[in-house]
């Protein structure tokens, strides 16, 4: 059976258009940002055997050969491979359903002919991912996309199976674009898709070898700084491939962005710093899905939250979950604890950091590592004090110190854990995208972003179904009849979001259709609106 008869089983595509085409809306961040913004944001494992290693010889200045006898990778210490394959192995109890994907395909290799250079989180959850990708006869080649985030004995077992991983945690900037450089420029070996995790591999191969991308079949990109620089490139002419936005999945956003920050905040928070939430004042910067799940998960600890929003929808929606939205100047001597989540940069400033008051703790967790201004805070007039592994004292003359964590990159998984079923979720959502898109018959993607077809997030969805012993109902023909449904899905149209706004850019014909029914329907309300706007 061939692959293509895989894909036609599960149903990935019923009509060329249920893979809606969002043409491009500039991002908040440029393409163009420095190196010292990037590739900082963090994924990895407080529990790493590798944390209190005494080697601090560079794995750069390293020759280390695997059992096999090759050397094409660059890690930590080749020698943990055993201790991260026990890590992958507990990985995978809680991760079947990228497991039963693996051995539902892996007979067929959809993937074989597939040359895959990622940059993503290196942790056990990873693996099995890259596992489940080579099974299904895809070659791989790894590094991090965060200089923080690799559980460096999980980078050893990957390196002893023959995956070329160039990955360890505590990497320098330098390390971080020399990993990324040796994954892509490899002699006799070319890739032909990328797994992109913020966007850093697709903007340097853009930068360095832009002819790779005459064999590029396609980019998928699973976070909300990485999309937003493809929709930049895109708008500005310059994608040359078609490219799958894993972020704004339905997968991703309720699951991996929603209950997985619900749950790994406060782990985070309590590694770091033991903190007892109870009482304690914290504002939370954004009030997306990341932020609703730390603000949810922090109000039933006893903590009073504060909600920062730019975005009305989503202010109105913090106010009716109970939470005060306010301005972050409103409350910055005050709180006790300060959490961005925003995407954004430069959410906390050096002037509000000032005014905070002793003790007081400020953290990340969005994607990007530009979120709180860390930049500002290293000059000569202040301190700082390591007191632990990703906890920082800021101390200012005065005396009074600021706890910082992570550096300002992503707490949960610099300093902390997530749950590996939510990481499942996303794993699979990857692995599906991947295969399609090197899989799709030519001309069905064009140079654009596209977002995941409402089938293949119902198939994911699926799959995880049996962990919980869950049942779905079929409706009977009346039924699907009555509702103008397929009895085997899709169940919701495209534009059905699941009770989150939806970000995703708009183009101009879908806005001049939105303008014309709103002017054709409701003129005199229309008019009325823009009189506020204007009046305002």
């Amino acid at each position: 059976m061939s692959s293509i008869t895989f894909y036609n089983q599960i149903q990935f595509v019923e009509d060329k258009q249920e893979f809606s085409r969002f043409p491009t809306k500039a991002g908040r961040r440029s393409l163009s940002r420095s190196i010292s913004q990037s590739s900082t944001d963090s994924y990895s494992s407080a529990a790493s055997y590798t944390d209190s290693s005494d080697d601090e010889t560079s794995p750069r200045d390293k020759t280390q050969l695997n059992s096999k006898g090759t050397s094409d990778f660059c890690v930590k210490n080749i020698k943990q491979a055993e201790f991260g394959r026990r890590e992958i192995e507990i990985a995978e109890q809680d991760m079947s359903a990228l497991i039963s994907l693996r051995k539902r395909a892996q007979g067929e290799k959809p993937l074989a002919g597939a040359k895959i250079v990622g940059c993503t989180h290196i942790t056990a959850q990873t693996a099995v991912l890259i596992e489940t990708l080579v099974a299904l006869g895809a070659q791989c080649r790894w590094t991090a996309c965060n200089i923080y985030s690799t559980q460096n004995e999980v980078a050893a077992a990957l390196s002893e199976i023959g995956v070329a991983v160039f990955a360890w945690k505590g990497e320098s900037e330098d390390d971080f674009w020399w990993c990324i450089d040796k994954c892509v420029n490899m002699e006799g070996w070319q890739p032909n898709m990328i797994l992109d995790d913020g966007g850093d591999l697709t903007h340097w191969v853009y930068k360095k070898y832009p002819n790779v991308f005459k064999k590029i079949r396609g980019i998928v990109e699973e976070s909300v700084t990485g999309v937003h620089r493809l929709y930049q490139l895109s708008k500005a002419g310059k994608l040359c491939v078609p490219a799958m936005n894993v972020n704004d999945s339905v997968t991703k956003q309720k699951f991996d962005n929603l209950y997985c920050c619900r749950e790994s905040i406060l782990d985070g928070l309590k590694r770091t710093t033991d903190v007892m939430f109870g009482g304690k004042q914290v504002v939370v910067c954004g009030y997306g899905e990341v932020g609703k799940g730390c603000t949810a998960a922090l109000k039933a600890m006893g903590s009073i939250v504060y909600v920062t929003e730019i975005d009305p929808i989503c202010a109105l929606q913090a106010c009716m979950d109970g939470f005060r939205v306010v301005k972050l100047n409103e409350v910055i001597r005050q709180v006790d604890v300060i959490i961005t989540c925003t995407g954004n940069k430069n959410v906390v400033t050096r002037d509000q950091l000032d005014r905070m008051k002793n003790g007081s703790i400020v953290c990340n967790m969005g994607h990007s590592n530009t979120e709180i201004d860390v930049a500002s805070l290293r000059t000569p007039e202040l301190t700082w004090e390591r007191v632990r592994s990703q906890v920082d004292h800021v101390i200012w003359p005065d005396g009074k110190r600021v706890i910082l964590l992570a550096e300002g990159r992503l707490l949960n998984l610099s300093c902390s854990t997530v749950p590996t079923f939510v990481l499942s979720i996303t794993a699979t959502t990857q692995a599906l995208a991947l295969i399609e898109l090197y899989n799709a018959p030519e001309g069905r993607y064009k140079q654009d972003v596209y977002l995941l077809p409402k089938k293949m997030d119902e198939y994911v969805a699926s799959l995880h179904l049996p962990t919980f012993d869950a049942h779905l109902t079929e409706l009977s023909d009346e039924q699907a009849k009555y509702l103008g449904l397929n009895k085997n899905g899709p169940f919701k149209p495209n534009y059905y979001r699941y009770n989150h706004p939806s970000k995703i850019p708009l183009n101009d014909t879908q806005i001049s259709d939105l303008c014309t029914i709103y002017l054709q329907w409701i003129p005199t309300a229309t008019a009325y609106m823009f009189s506020l706007v204007q009046s305002s």
